[in-house]
């Protein structure tokens, strides 16, 4: 057997059980070939047209077989993008990639077709990053159309992409993308290495580069942020910061990533520096608030009641009269609770889950208070408690906070206001210790920096920022060049 039929049955060795799999016999003169493809991944028309219909229209033209070799392994004479691989190995995984390879009888290689199809849905408005002033477009689980987006914003040549197939099994697209001169050399540097040494069968979501790739794997604060809209990630490229594509997930990955980073929202910067500023010590009054309100109201009930004014005091005291459980576990179970309820708002179908949430928290408040079970106040504490978890723009953050509720609340039950200081100062503690990639979790605050807090707290007008935050970036921090 020659080498070209041995890599024919290697090929097809490799393919066995593949049900999908087409293979199409054609005779080109007295040259056997054969197409090999995956009809569910690959574009059959566009073969058709672009490989199929010119070999044959070529093969009636030239007189002998040594003529239409050379034209075939001509790359010009194709107008789609090909190569040619020798090895089973590298047909084989071309081929499953939604490749077409061509067999020719005597060649020693086979000629790989980009040819790939895969189904995905139109670009859809956002759903987890609302906007109401400003850019709509979300991103897809196509790489192709993600990068596209990203590019129709940023028009510029050091916009850079790195490309890795990452996962024995599923060998998923990985574009690691950053504009050349405003990234950290160090940081990309711990990014590649990262990325060259992940060791995966699989990679389903992006979900699993975040967590691989976090310097503190045990840490409950997010190291890295997800983001679905394309001028967020572009406005993020264009601080110095990185950003990771993945085939098949409509999010995001940026890195690195700081706490101010991700308690800002795209809509400050589509409104006034007024308004915006507004609504950034809102979101962190309510950020704090559902962190430490339930512990805040159940040490003040339980160990300091004389912070209390003396008429609401009454008010909490008659309604907690009749209430079997101290406040400590009175809290712990209206939380629980309204997790289990905003878990079950988000996992039944769609059309009821508003409905279930919203009818099922007031309905089972209204029973709890008149079965005796929680108290009212408790009731109300837990609402507000829950609607400012909502108030945090991204959810991996929200959902740390929610978490340090718990332990927060079991001290601040336990050892009153003590608890609560002592649990704010370890966890603030902890928060200025963290790193991201070389970057501090909390910069420009700890450590210091006045420049960056221009952006951080408030925002001020768009002519002051003349520079890019430090945190991510040390070369060509200037936004703005003077006109002289």
């Amino acid at each position: 057997m020659n080498k070209s039929n041995l890599l024919l049955q290697e090929v097809l060795s490799n393919l066995q059980g593949c049900s999908d799999l087409i293979i199409q016999p054609f005779q080109l003169g007295s040259l056997p070939c054969k197409l090999l493809y995956i009809a569910s991944i690959t574009n059959t028309q566009l073969l058709r047209e672009a490989v199929t219909k010119p070999l044959l229209e070529e093969a009636t033209r030239l007189q002998t077989d040594e003529q239409l070799l050379n034209r075939i392994q001509d790359e010009a004479f194709f107008t789609i993008s090909n190569k040619t691989a020798s090895t089973a190995k590298d047909v084989t995984d071309a081929i499953v990639a939604g490749e077409a390879a061509l067999y020719v009888a005597g060649q020693p290689h086979m000629r790989l077709f980009e040819l790939k199809q895969y189904q995905s849905r139109s670009v859809p408005e956002s759903t987890n990053e609302v906007v109401v002033i400003g850019p709509q477009q979300a991103f897809v689980e196509d790489i192709q159309v993600n990068m596209s987006l990203l590019r129709h914003i940023i028009k510029h040549p050091k916009l850079k992409t790195v490309k890795y197939e990452i996962g024995r099994y599923t060998r998923t697209t990985i574009y690691l993308t950053y504009i050349e001169g405003l990234c950290k050399p160090e940081v990309l540097k711990e990014i590649t290495e990262k990325m060259d040494s992940f060791d995966m069968d699989s990679v389903l979501s992006i979900n699993y580069l975040a967590e691989y790739m976090a310097g503190t794997p045990y840490s409950p604060f997010p190291q890295s942020q997800f983001s679905e809209r394309p001028d967020s990630v572009a406005s993020a490229l264009m601080e110095g910061r990185v950003a990771i594509l993945q085939d098949g997930t409509p999010f995001t990955l940026l890195l690195p990533t700081t706490f101010f980073a991700m308690m800002q929202s795209a809509e400050d910067y589509y409104q006034g520096f007024y308004p915006a500023s507004w609504i950034r010590l809102v979101r962190l009054l309510f950020s704090i608030m559902s962190l430490l309100l339930p512990s805040m109201y159940v040490a003040m009930t339980t160990f300091h009641p004389e912070i209390i004014p003396t008429s609401l005091l009454l008010t909490i005291a008659s309604a907690r009269e009749n209430i079997p459980f101290p406040a400590l576990i009175e809290a712990l179970i209206m939380e629980l609770t309204f997790e289990g309820l905003r878990e079950a708002g988000i996992r039944i179908p769609k059309p009821l889950g508003q409905t279930v949430s919203i009818i099922g928290g007031i309905v089972i408040g209204q029973a709890a208070v008149q079965a005796g079970i929680v108290s009212a106040p408790m009731v109300i504490v837990v609402s507000i408690t829950g609607i400012a978890s909502f108030i945090i723009p991204h959810f991996e953050l929200s959902l740390t906070l929610r978490l340090l509720r718990f332990p927060i609340l079991i001290l601040g039950g336990t050892l009153g206001l003590i608890g609560i200081v002592m649990s704010l100062f370890i966890t603030y503690w902890y928060m200025v210790n963290l790193r991201s990639f070389g970057i501090p979790y909390m910069q420009p605050l700890a450590p210091f920096v006045f420049q960056d807090l221009k952006d951080t707290l408030l925002r001020v007008p768009w002519f002051d920022m003349k520079r890019r935050p430090s945190s991510f970036t040390n070369t060509n921090q200037l936004k703005r060049r003077s006109s002289k």
